[in-house]
């Protein structure tokens, strides 16, 4: 279907500007109409034009923060309107009015456009990977097969809004210790920079035997000064390196096995996968997708490459014959609760409801193991901070004390 881009004036003389979709550039104008706008401009937007703005838009990406609120937003908008018996074409022109800015309503309407066109509503989706993950087609998916797209997409939509809740957590608990080390950092620059050379100056015009620390404190404070372009160079390729290491498949793997092995930090970082693990694999399988298809999807989101491949394992014995518990107890990887209940649910046959209590069990100790993490890092910050400033402060007004009493 086209798609026009306008310029109107509505009822209070404000100007608007747009685009609509219709068949004509008459049906256009009624549609506009019917909203009342009086268009002053319309013009059809070239298939090459809409092309370059959707992959503008998409890129190739996964999904930021700010899109995947913004999918799980119209998600649930979606759901509903599916669920009182709207078609999914029209369910999706009442999104895209509603849409939150301009790229996620380019996207909504050419996703209209292809399921109008006959193409399946996952197909679109996977067209724009900046916005829609795998894991979101492959639900569609499942929910386009079943007839039950609309309970899909609750799901669906309950499911990221569980994600970015999660993600929230980790993150506010870091943003303290970030911003006081940031501080800290920039108080001892502004020291090193500014106040310890003039103390200096004013050291060396008395000509007297200074402390070992003061001596060491000025040697850095001139190291700083003299080489702080090369410092600064040395830091951008050390980032650039790890950052070539990280994204190296033998890196990750070892980077990925380090973090488990942390202290207090590994502890949150594997029950945040596990939580994300089964959290993903009971949505997938209750939105009827096969177990081996949800397996392969959630071993792409875990978030941990050593996780991952433990789940690569299990995907391969289970297509042997085996049970899913099985392999994952010798993995290693998995706590032994969690693969004690995956065997329970397997042979009750309810694997799906048995994952939903392990994940709402692993969401409340990541909450747990966040605030034990935030409890420790902000004192050491804190006492770290301290200690240095303190040594600074100390080497600077001892000499000047012993100048004191000298006069």
């Amino acid at each position: 279907m086209p798609i026009f881009e306008y310029k109107a004036v509505d009822g209070e003389n404000k100007s608007k500007r747009g685009i609509v979709d219709a068949d004509s550039a008459r049906e256009a104008r009624i549609k506009l109409r019917t909203q009342r706008l009086f268009v002053t401009d319309l013009k059809e937007k070239k298939k090459r034009d809409r092309k370059l703005q959707i992959r503008g838009i998409t890129g190739v990406d996964a999904p930021n923060k700010q899109r995947s609120e913004q999918v799980a937003a119209v998600t649930r908008q979606m759901a509903s309107l599916l669920r009182a018996g709207i078609p999914l074409a029209e369910a999706l022109r009442m999104v895209i009015e509603q849409a939150p800015d301009r790229k996620i309503e380019a996207v909504y309407r050419d996703i209209r456009e292809k399921v109008t066109q006959g193409i399946p509503l996952a197909d679109a989706c996977l067209q724009h990977p900046g916005y829609f993950t795998e894991l979101y087609a492959n639900m569609v998916r499942a929910g386009e097969s079943s007839g039950a797209l609309d309970q899909v997409m609750m799901r669906l939509s309950n499911f990221l809004q569980m994600q970015a809740r999660m993600r929230n957590k980790v993150g506010a608990a870091m943003v303290y210790p970030i911003v006081m080390m940031t501080i800290g950092f920039l108080v001892v620059i502004i020291l090193m920079t500014t106040i310890v050379p003039e103390i200096t100056k004013l050291l060396e015009a008395k000509n007297e035997a200074l402390p070992l620390s003061t001596q060491i404190l000025i040697d850095t404070s001139r190291f700083l000064q003299s080489y702080w372009f090369a410092l600064l160079c040395l830091a951008l390729i050390a980032v650039v390196g790890f950052q070539l290491f990280v994204n190296s498949k033998a890196g990750r793997l070892l980077w990925d096995g380090l973090l488990l092995k942390l202290p207090v930090f590994g502890d949150l970082m594997r029950k945040q996968s596990v939580a994300r693990f089964s959290t993903t694999l009971a949505t997938l399988l209750r939105s009827g997708v096969p177990a081996l298809q949800a397996i392969e999807i959630t071993k792409r989101v875990v978030g941990n490459v050593v996780l991952s491949n433990a789940l690569q394992v299990v995907h391969d014995q289970v297509l042997e014959g085996t049970d899913i518990s099985s392999p994952m107890k010798r993995s290693g990887v998995f706590p032994p609760m969690v693969c004690y209940m995956v065997g329970v649910g397997e042979q009750a046959g309810n694997l799906e409801e048995m994952l939903e209590r392990v994940s709402e069990t692993y969401d409340e100790e990541v909450e747990i193991a966040t605030s034990k993490l935030t409890s420790l890092i902000e004192p050491l910050v804190i006492v770290f901070l301290a200690v240095i400033v303190a040594g600074i402060v100390v080497s600077i007004v001892m000499p000047l004390l012993q100048l004191q009493k000298v006069n």
